[in-house]
């Protein structure tokens, strides 16, 4: 045995680096995250499967992973295999990917095994991963894993066929079987007797069995120490938990929490699983219930046939495929089963073929269960995961016949499931991905192996954004040394390095309306579909109706977690991804954040707020006043409200509160604590004193409303000198003033400062309600002209040229700069307020932040299954009920598959039309000429006409305008009203129309494709 080591940087063995995990972190968590930093992996195989779960066990973060092979490399893995090139042709693959795959993350130990594995060598491991090993040596290693308890995974993939196989052992612990947040509610009341009854303010979603633990409860505070109590659901708000009727009387208040409590799942061995007549399996389609059982057989078949013959079956060969069903007969008769003829038979015709999307999407699933054996985090696999994506294949009548075994292409391994022809058409075929992220990244690599745009074709792909740290867990094209780098520059050119004859054009623009010159009508006919990877609805909006109006196919991704799917918008087939879109987000009332809090949600966004206004809004003011000469000028044009407390928010930051020195600072955030956590809670009990009843006779503090209480000051508390050091040092940093991060300092300056007495104020109305917040606000009183004139005044007395002031913008990612600091000190102390749980650090980012959870695992798949999808387009499928849209989720193993809505068919008259449906008008046309057409050829009168917001007609017309317009062609039309000229990249105008038919009945009709002359 040689073992090559790759030198690596573990310079946070004892810790886990946050900055780097982030977004993992949010779906593993801590606790499963550093069981994954003390397992160790050993992976077989180093073929096109076994490199993409090797790159997702590494990125995700275990201890080390050995990298094991005794092939050398050929052409056909150049197509698979992404960190092989020709260099690397004779000589061993696990040897020639290591380095690279090193590079993913320098916290794992990367090292290389070319022997045979032994005992000595399998018991060192926490998990074993097979791919590409026969059926002897799998039952070999299975019995050596099972003897010294280490996990087992066989995975494997032939052609448009993968299995996956785990045996973790007899007792394998699950810490959390689904990862989703435990269950959370308010407390309205509880029974005191001898089965205790919970009552909820909201749907608790709990059920029999689970466990719950309770804090915040006032009375009854026995409950609040108690670890997990079992609950018994009564309705959907009331659930029982046993003897109370010892404990004191409930008052008021509390929250209980669900505990996730650990489960216990047995495995059974290779030999007895494969072989039992009760097959254990996870469904993935289930419009395939039949096939799971036929994909193990003929996996099983697949190895008989390997040992019979010392060969695999030749692609497409007929003698070869009668002796193939010949041994799945005889194997289903092991089985007592039927055979599907039709799937074992393209099983054996294809089972050489080796797709790049198959092994994403069986490589990013087995890697995830490397990453559940290793932390016990989600439901793995029981036992067996069958997969086929047959779909993608055409008719066998119209399969070219397969000359030679091998040509010596690196797409053999694709050409030999899907014909020579359809590899030179995947070749020409040019594509557009939006998004150059994880999952843009992981379609590059497809796109590469593909060989999508390596002939006559080619991939332009765009990225407004720079490489950060936090990217590189899952982003897999990058490196440290690229942090601050265009994603899609470094991402082309990753790609390009995988395969030299990808021809790919990089772009570092948004795809929006600003950039519409770019991608103009004119950039669209020249690309034959579009695959997105984007991160927000807006952007996705916009591409779909892009493709909508060019009738180009988009295949849309997205993740959330361990959570992806795909939906495929086909012209003239499908329905766009905007005819359905989910519900916005409910947004939490202002006023349960101003005053009325009972959630962590709710502190944490207040503090976010209280950044914003602090650090950044009321500070743009005053910098826009500092670098613009003529803005005090045009702010003094308006004598408004909004204009007089511009300039009082200037003053205050540029004169009345500008600190001079780092003490001063201090100073300041000493008040602010005054005012946020003293001073406003005496002034809301003031107004709403504890024993205050509402009409209804209900107390004004109860339910959902939290009453508060005020902090005193103290410096030993760390929470409350969190919160003064790094809310000075941000006041420093907005004046350019050194800052000081000592705690000693801090606290002896601190305690200098005298905090002025307050008394709460009677006069001061404090909203209830929203509703209550916008009367308030549309009471706007008259600006006090000489109050205006007053400020402007002693505001341009200011020396410009002393000051150095800047806003901050909010940086959740960069832990050096305090803002995080803040928000979490700001939100725990609110929280501290009203009774609430406070979270840590990590918690407030991923809220504050409004962070996407991620995993590199969930974003291989997604782009695994949007490259099938784009099979069936190079091929040219126009069948609806081939193409299908995807959801799945690797943490409990849920996969749901189905076809695309069909567009809706809508109608005028006797006509119908669909989205993708328009009126084509390809000559030129006066305004008078278009309404006389529709009149005439399709009995309709337009009583509206319109191009963006550009009103051409209305029936309500003035006869003057209407004489003006109507002898003008619509392109002149629209440069008459717009005065100006209609920019050269437009080649065509989308018009709207209202109309009317014969009956003078309001219809709807498709728009109109208006194309210009020129």
């Amino acid at each position: 045995m040689r073992d090559l080591k790759i030198e690596v940087n573990n310079n946070n063995k004892d810790g886990i680096d946050e900055s780097l995990y982030s977004r993992q972190l949010y779906v593993l968590g801590h606790d499963a995250m550093r069981r994954m930093q003390s397992a160790d992996v050993l992976i077989s195989g180093l073929g096109g499967l076994g490199v993409e779960i090797a790159k997702s066990i590494i990125l995700g973060g275990v201890k080390s992973v050995t990298l094991h092979d005794t092939k050398i490399c050929t052409v056909k893995d150049l197509g698979t295999q992404f960190y092989l090139n020709k260099c690397c042709l004779g000589r061993n693959r696990a040897e020639s990917c290591a380095e690279k795959l090193a590079e993913l993350n320098n916290y794992v130990t990367t090292s290389v095994i070319t022997d045979e594995l032994c005992e000595n060598v399998i018991n060192k491991f926490r998990v074993v991963v097979l791919t590409e090993t026969s059926s002897k040596e799998q039952k070999r290693i299975s019995e050596i894993c099972r003897q010294h308890k280490v996990a087992l995974i066989i995975a494997d993939t032939k052609g448009l066929f993968g299995q996956i196989f785990c045996d973790f052992g007899e007792n394998f612990i699950v810490y959390d079987d689904d990862g989703i947040a435990p269950k959370t509610g308010h407390i309205i009341g509880i029974s005191k007797e001898n089965e205790g009854v919970i009552n909820t303010e909201k749907w608790h979603n709990l059920f029999d069995g689970d466990y719950v633990t309770f804090s915040g409860i006032s009375g009854m505070t026995e409950l609040n120490q108690c670890k997990a109590i079992k609950v018994n659901k009564i309705g959907n708000y009331s659930f029982s938990i046993g003897d109370t009727s010892e404990f004191n009387d409930y008052i008021d208040g509390g929250t209980f929490t669900q505990i996730k409590m650990p489960k216990t799942v047995s495995f059974k061995p290779l030999h007895i699983a494969e072989n039992e007549a009760e097959f254990t399996f996870m469904l993935m389609d289930l419009n395939k219930f039949e096939n799971p059982r036929q994909i193990q057989m003929a996996f099983t078949a697949y190895h008989r046939f390997v040992e019979k013959n010392d060969r695999e079956p030749q692609p497409w060969s007929e003698s070869d495929a009668m002796e193939f069903m010949r041994i799945c007969l005889d194997r289903a008769g092991e089985l007592n089963i039927d055979v599907d003829a039709k799937l074992v038979t393209s099983f054996s015709k294809i089972c050489t073929g080796n797709l790049a999307p198959m092994n994403a999407i069986i490589g990013g699933i087995t890697a995830q269960e490397v990453m559940k054996a290793c932390s016990g985090k989600f439901m793995p696999i029981l036992q067996y995961f069958c997969f086929d994506a047959l779909e993608c294949l055409r008719d066998e009548e119209s399969m070219p016949k397969y000359i030679s075994q091998c040509c010596g292409s690196r797409y053999d391994s694709q050409s030999i499931v899907f014909g020579d022809d359809v590899q030179r058409k995947l070749e020409d075929l040019r594509y557009f991905i939006v998004g150059a992220g994880a999952i843009g990244c992981e379609l590059l690599k497809n796109f590469s192996m593909m060989g999508i745009g390596c002939g006559n074709g080619g991939v332009v792909i765009t990225d407004m954004d720079l490489i950060e740290k936090s990217n590189l867990n899952r982003q897999f094209l990058f490196r440290p040394s690229d942090v601050g780098q265009p994603k899609s520059r470094i991402a082309a050119k990753a790609s390009k390095a995988m395969n030299p004859e990808l021809n790919i054009v990089h772009h570092e623009n948004k795809v929006c309306a600003e950039t519409e010159k770019i991608y103009s009508e004119f950039f669209f006919d020249k690309i034959d579909g579009v695959a997105t990877a984007l991160d927000n609805v807006d952007a996705r909006l916009f591409i779909d109706r892009k493709c909508v109006i060019y009738h180009k196919p988009l295949i849309d991704s997205g993740t959330l977690g361990a959570m992806g799917n795909i939906q495929c918008i086909i012209p003239h087939l499908t329905e766009s991804y905007s005819s359905s879109v989910d519900p916005p987000e409910q947004n939490v009332p202002v006023c349960t954040l101003r005053h009325f809090p009972n959630a962590i949600e709710h502190t944490i966004q207040w503090a976010r707020d209280k950044f914003e206004g602090l650090f950044t809004s009321e500070a743009i003011d005053a910098e826009k006043f500092l670098n613009d000469e003529n803005y005090l000028q045009n702010l003094l044009s308006t004598s408004t409200v909004s204009t007089l407390e511009c300039l009082q928010s200037i003053k205050k930051a540029l004169i009345d509160e500008r600190p001079l020195n780092f003490p001063d600072c201090i100073h300041w955030a000493r008040n602010q604590f005054e005012e946020l956590y003293t001073n406003q809670i005496r002034q809301l009990l003031h107004n709403f004193p504890p024993d205050q009843i509402m009409p209804s006779g209900q107390p004004f503090w109860s339910g959902m409303k939290k009453m508060p209480t005020q902090i005193m000051f103290d410096v030993s508390q760390r929470l409350h000198m969190d919160f003064i050091l790094s809310c000075a040092n941000l006041r420093a940093e907005m004046y350019g003033i050194e800052q000081n991060r000592d705690y000693a300092y801090a606290i002896e300056t601190v305690q200098k400062v005298v905090v002025p007495d307050f008394e709460p104020k009677s006069g001061i109305k404090i909203p209830m309600n929203d509703t209550e917040i916008e009367d308030s606000n549309n009471n706007d009183e008259e600006a006090d002209e000489n109050l205006i004139k007053q400020l402007a005044g002693e505001l341009m007395t200011v020396n410009k040229s002393t000051l150095n002031f800047q806003p901050l913008r909010f940086e959740k990612d960069d832990d050096a700069n305090l803002h995080m600091d803040f928000v979490t000190a700001a939100s725990n102390l609110r929280a501290t307020n009203y009774k609430i749980l406070p979270a840590d650090k990590f918690k407030t980012k991923l809220i504050a932040g409004k962070i996407i959870a991620a995993i590199a695992t969930c974003t291989s798949v997604v782009a695994g299954f949007v490259c099938l999808e784009i099979y069936k387009i190079a091929q040219g499928f126009d069948d609806v009920t081939k193409f299908q849209n995807r959801y799945f989720n690797l943490a409990d193993n849920t996969y749901a598959f189905s076809e695309p809505k069909p567009a809706l068919i809508s109608k005028f008259y006797d006509t119908p039309y669909t989205i993708w449906d328009r009126f084509e008008i390809n000559n030129p046309l006066t305004l008078r000429q278009l309404l006389d057409y529709f009149k005439n050829e399709h009995k309709l009168e337009i009583t509206m006409l319109s191009q963006n917001v550009t009103m051409l007609f209305t029936f309500f017309m003035s006869e003057k305008k209407l004489r003006e317009r109507e002898n003008l062609l619509i392109d002149e039309c629209i440069e008459h009203i717009m005065e100006e000229k209609i920019e050269p990249h437009i080649k065509s105008l989308i018009l709207e129309a209202y109309c009317v038919d014969e009956n003078d009945v309001e219809v709807e009709v498709p728009y109109i494709r208006y194309v210009l002359k020129s």
